[in-house]
């Protein structure tokens, strides 16, 4: 597995964790610091990610909630919804990654760790949001 994919999969686990227990993000990546064995350069990329969708979440939430059909944010499964909040953090704001990249990625991401119909709900908002330019999506 790549360095980014792996950094991605961390970065989705750290979500979940911020999400599910609401606490100090610091107290969250400090304990997959303790707690979690993986390369510097993987961590490095994964906190990056992390900060950055905390950073723009209410953007984020938004864009998904603009592109979510009949759907709440808190009615999504977590692990659906903070796929997409990683995804979307780098559609809408890292323009060093192409937006196919992204949305692939975070379409096998939900293979993984979501259920049989997380790919395909993923990739309906995804595609949506990446339909938009990234000047557009960041209110520029």
């Amino acid at each position: 597995m790549g360095l980014r994919r792996e950094g991605r999969e961390l970065a989705l686990q750290m979500l979940y964790a911020q999400d599910t227990l609401q606490g100090n993000l610091r107290d969250t990546l400090r304990g997959f610091r303790e707690g979690v064995e993986t390369g510097e350069r993987t961590r490095e990329f994964a906190e990056t990610l992390v900060q950055g969708v905390m950073e723009h979440r209410e953007a984020i939430d938004q864009a998904i909630l603009a592109r979510s059909k009949n759907w709440a944010l808190t009615r999504m499964p977590r692990v659906d919804l903070n796929i997409m909040r990683l995804a979307a953090y780098e559609l809408m704001f890292k323009r060093d990654i192409p937006k196919k990249v992204s949305i692939n990625e975070a379409i096998e991401i939900a293979k993984k760790y979501g259920d049989k119909e997380s790919p395909a709900f993923v990739n309906g908002i995804l595609d949506d949001l990446e339909a938009c330019p990234k000047d557009e999506e960041q209110g520029e």
